[in-house]
């Protein structure tokens, strides 16, 4: 944190754990520590007795979560404050007992406040157990399940593990290299907060968009300079600044954007929780929090109302809806700007985002009740409707729709089916200009507004996939970077093939144009020494 910066605060600590830290320090949380267990997915779980399932240790139930007490180590169930749960029974029965873990998901909770709370020393206790539980097989490759006596030994420091700069970049490095090379510059890990993993994965794939990282790597927005933050609010953008200043510094131990989700919280009070998000709304709400700050600040509208912020320089398309009166032809047409581009799972199998492409522009009869009313008819018609794409963004997002809500069921469902997507897209076949000229039989020679220096060639350079089911699935990004795929599951990245993207549940498709790509591809060593005098930390080996 810069001194220079004095507005810039953490989060505020909750008072209970101030008072529980001050009177026991971090016992609680190295007994914790030894607990601690992690899946080969990365879900953090406190194992509290290996030969049976935990129960209540006052109704010998289960109501709700199950949380065990820092002090005491009881397990007790809480589901909701009005439910006379036994936790809060416990914690206001005994004095100084306010604090417990959630088993379920090793996260802190104040039964006096009834919210999660965050604390960075429970933080480093669990990140640090994570990397004690990572080994390398007989082949070099980091993973779980290795004997104790293989790992390395870690000193302690007030009771928690804790990793000096050279034990944990040695230990980062075994995991980034693998078996072949060390990673690129740029690439780390985030740490998982709790449920975070919706979060971690749509940061991934935005610290990596060409465009986007141009922007904030040449300094064009500066945390330490930066004037936009209000008394009792932060700024977004300097936090997500923040975080390309860390990324990008050649640091490999994973990064906990807690400072991005304190504040994220502060511009999105609704989503201010540790459950899981949907990754897809966070994308928009996160670019419209940023259309907020760089938008409105410089007053960057053009007078045709093209936003000349970065969110909207880097993202936003322009859509054509064109509704035709099936009695008499006239057609009524429409704009609308996009950020993203929602598809349909085609029903052919297996599924395609060129089927997916040709389904979003195909021409759809409306229904009875969506009758348009054409003026020449001056009455409300049967009509069709096709979509179409205007304008290309830099960066185009292909938002797959895996999640069914039926308002009339009052049930949703998650979407399993595979999708095959190519990893190079011409997007030419769905411009307006050429939906138009299909219309009428390639009659129309030229197209009002054709921009043929845009190019329609894209690659892609982040895929954000959901596994699991509705309630309890999980987000992974795939990284492309120069030609090797990488896989980004909050703190731990590896290598992976490509088959292995190919196969995933893409949720989030994000593709860039190749011109633009290959041209900040080239130019990115021109951004790796920072205005501001810092220069970026080299990492010998890496390309």
């Amino acid at each position: 944190m810069s001194s220079r910066n004095p507005s810039y605060t953490n989060p505020k600590p909750c008072k209970h754990l101030s008072d529980y830290k001050r009177k026991h320090g971090l016992n609680g949380y190295n007994l914790i520590q030894n607990h601690i267990k992690t899946s080969p997915h990365g879900k953090t779980t406190i194992d509290t007795c290996e030969s049976k399932a935990p129960t209540c240790s006052f109704c010998s139930g289960y109501q709700g979560r199950l949380y065990i007490c820092l002090i005491c180590s009881s397990v007790s169930c809480f589901l909701s404050p009005d439910s006379n749960p036994c936790a809060l029974f416990h914690a206001r029965s005994h004095v100084g007992h306010e604090i417990s873990v959630d088993i379920e998901r090793a996260e802190l909770y104040c039964f006096v406040c009834c919210d999660q709370v965050y604390d960075p020393d429970f933080d480093k206790a669990v990140m640090c157990k994570h990397v004690m539980g990572l080994g390398r097989n007989e082949n070099g490759v980091v993973g779980y399940g290795l004997r104790s006596s293989k790992r390395k030994r870690l000193g302690f420091v007030g009771g928690i593990v804790d990793l000096d700069s050279k034990s944990a970049k040695r230990l980062v490095s075994m995991r980034d290299r693998g078996s072949k090379s060390c990673f690129p510059l740029g690439l780390r890990g985030l740490n998982n907060l709790g449920n975070t993993c919706f979060m971690n994965s749509v940061l991934q794939a935005l610290l990596h968009a060409p465009p986007l990282r141009n922007y904030f790597l040449s300094d064009n927005h500066n945390h330490e300079t930066c004037r936009r933050r209000s008394p009792d609010q932060l700024c977004l953008p300097c936090d997500i600044d923040v975080i390309f200043s860390a990324v990008f510094s050649g640091e490999r131990t994973p990064y906990s954007p807690a400072q991005f989700l304190y504040s994220w919280w502060q511009h999105s009070e609704n989503l201010a929780c540790y459950e899981q998000q949907d990754a897809h709304e966070f994308f928009i709400a996160m670019l419209d929090r940023i259309h907020e700050k760089e938008g409105k600040a410089w007053n960057t509208i053009r007078e045709n109302g093209d936003c000349q912020c970065i969110a909207h320089r880097v993202f936003s398309g322009l859509l054509r809806s064109d509704v035709t009166c099936m009695s008499c032809g006239f057609t009524s047409t429409t704009y609308d700007p996009c950020v993203d581009i929602s598809l349909d799972l085609n029903s052919n199998t297996p599924s395609t985002l060129v089927g997916c492409l040709d389904l979003f522009t195909r021409p759809e009869k409306l229904g009875s009740d969506l009758k348009f009313f054409c003026q020449d008819c001056q009455e409300r018609r049967d009509s069709l409707k096709q979509m179409s794409i205007r304008r290309l963004p830099s960066v185009l997002c292909l938002h797959i729709k895996r999640f069914e809500h039926s308002s009339i069921r009052k049930m949703s469902r998650k979407i399993d089916r595979h999708l095959q997507f190519p990893f190079s897209l011409d997007m030419s076949p769905y411009l307006s200009s050429s939906i138009v000229r299909k219309r009428f039989g390639n009659r129309i020679f030229s197209f009002e507004g054709d921009e043929t220096d845009i190019s329609t060639d894209f690659e892609v350079f982040a895929v954000v996939t959901h596994s699991g089911m509705l309630e309890s699935g999980h987000y992974v990004t795939y990284l492309r970077l120069k030609n090797q795929w990488y896989k980004c599951d909050d703190a731990w990245i590896n290598e992976v093939d490509e088959e292995v993207v190919r196969a995933s549940q893409s949720y989030l498709i994000y593709y860039v144009q190749k011109v633009l790509s290959h041209r900040v591809s080239e130019d990115l060593s021109c951004l790796l020494v920072s205005p501001r005098g810092d220069t970026f930390v080299p990492i010998a080996g890496c390309c």
